[in-house]
């Protein structure tokens, strides 16, 4: 199986050149970024001590982002070695400042990993979610480098717990200790004989706390708001757009509504335009000129901006899966998205909660939109409800810390 695993990998690789060579953007990426990549992995001093921190794309850095912070402060005389798997997270992120090397992670086969870890004198490791590289992971266990996963969540239906995965069972055993972020994963992980497992949560609260704590201003944003109640659209995309043109057509005149899409290229953009009627977008934004609507057209303030929301729409849920729910969660304000979203556990647990609500069509929209707006007790609940959850999801960093200080 080990055999074939490597195989596997390898053709994985291959198909993505290939990809890459027939002109997909995202292929060529991921195949010209780990070109000559060896000349930059590796430490130039044999006397530093690193902590390697894996993961696969934004979503995943947001978990870690926490760690690394914490690392910094706790143990800054050892170095920061980041990697990635996806270029949607590395072309973002390959110049982030706490990292001493960033780089995409070397391709999963026995050669890769036993060359990188002889290239760094490596203290800790940290892989976060889904990130399972079984050879990087079975090489690290050989070589007594203490590998942590965090934010990690397992359902009983994957490959580890299937009949025909007793291979794949095993290689959890080269992991020296898990933090998940709810009970079943760590229940499946003591159900194959792992007990060094900890329930810690999802380190992005951690993270999203730290955000909403240092939130800056934006003035020309409450201006525009002037007073009024405000809805956000997260990270849009058409399918959600088409729900929500109607409902903003009859807005009551005491609400704005702040729209964030996901694409926001001039295409995209005209596209929204062409469905409103009165609106503004930001980069052209004249906070005198009372609008309803505001359009983002630029990248990097959504996390920000989450402190103006009454209540949220995410998108994403007829997509691949809704968008980060915990940043505006993190700010009391309810959310609504469609019907992809249980692969998140925070969206599972307040949607059983009542603190989130999720739609299949016009009419839920309708129906949620117009609940959250017009019954307050509704409203306030569902608030609380957020509020109360996030209290009680936060210090899973510190958990993890208190763990790695023992091994390190």
């Amino acid at each position: 199986m080990k055999g074939l695993y490597s195989l596997v990998v390898r053709i994985y690789g291959g198909l993505i050149c290939l990809a890459a060579a027939f002109g997909n953007r995202k292929a060529r990426l991921w195949r010209d970024g780990r070109r000559n990549q060896w000349d930059y992995l590796k430490s130039e001093n044999a006397e530093d001590q690193w902590v390697w921190m894996h993961v696969s794309s934004l979503g995943e850095f947001e978990q870690g982002l926490p760690i690394i912070e914490k690392l910094k402060e706790k143990y800054p005389q050892y170095k920061i070695l980041l990697t990635f798997f996806s270029p949607s997270g590395y072309e973002v992120k390959k110049n982030f400042p706490l990292a001493d090397k960033v780089a995409y992670v070397p391709v999963d086969t026995m050669r890769n990993a036993r060359r990188l870890v002889s290239n760094f004198n490596l203290k800790a490791v940290f892989f976060v979610k889904y990130e399972f590289w079984f050879n990087y992971m079975k090489v690290l266990k050989d070589n007594n480098i203490p590998l942590f996963y965090i934010s990690v969540i397992l359902r009983p239906g994957q490959y580890f717990f299937r009949p025909w995965g007793r291979w794949f069972r095993n290689q959890l055993h080269n992991v020296k200790y898990f933090f998940t972020q709810n009970d079943e994963t760590a229940s499946l992980l003591r159900s194959v004989g792992i007990e060094d497992v900890t329930v810690a949560g999802d380190t992005r609260f951690d993270r999203v706390c730290s955000i909403a704590q240092s939130a800056r201003r934006y003035p020309d944003i409450e201006r525009f708001i002037d007073g009024r109640k405000c809805i956000i659209a997260g990270s849009s995309w058409p399918s959600d757009e088409r729900l929500l043109y109607p409902f903003i057509k009859r807005m009551p005149d005491d609400y704005c509504f702040i729209m964030v899409p996901h694409d926001i290229s001039d295409s995209h953009v005209r596209q929204i335009e062409s469905q409103l009627k009165d609106y503004q977008l930001y980069t052209e934004l004249n906070p005198d000129v009372k609008s309803k609507v505001l359009v983002i057209n630029t990248i990097g303030i959504l996390s920000k901006i989450y402190r103006y929301a009454r209540f949220v729409y995410i998108g994403g849920g007829f997509y691949e899966g809704i968008h980060n729910i915990q940043e505006p969660v993190v700010y009391g304000a309810p959310v609504v998205f469609g019907s992809k979203y249980h692969n998140f556990q925070e969206a599972v647990d307040l949607v059983n909660l009542e603190g989130a609500f999720t739609v299949n069509n016009q009419n839920d929209v309708d129906n949620v939109f117009d609940k959250l707006i017009h019954d307050e007790s509704f409203y306030k609940n569902a608030s609380d409800v957020c509020n109360d959850y996030v209290a009680g999801k936060i210090g899973a960093t510190d958990m993890i810390m208190k763990v790695l200080e023992a091994e390190i």
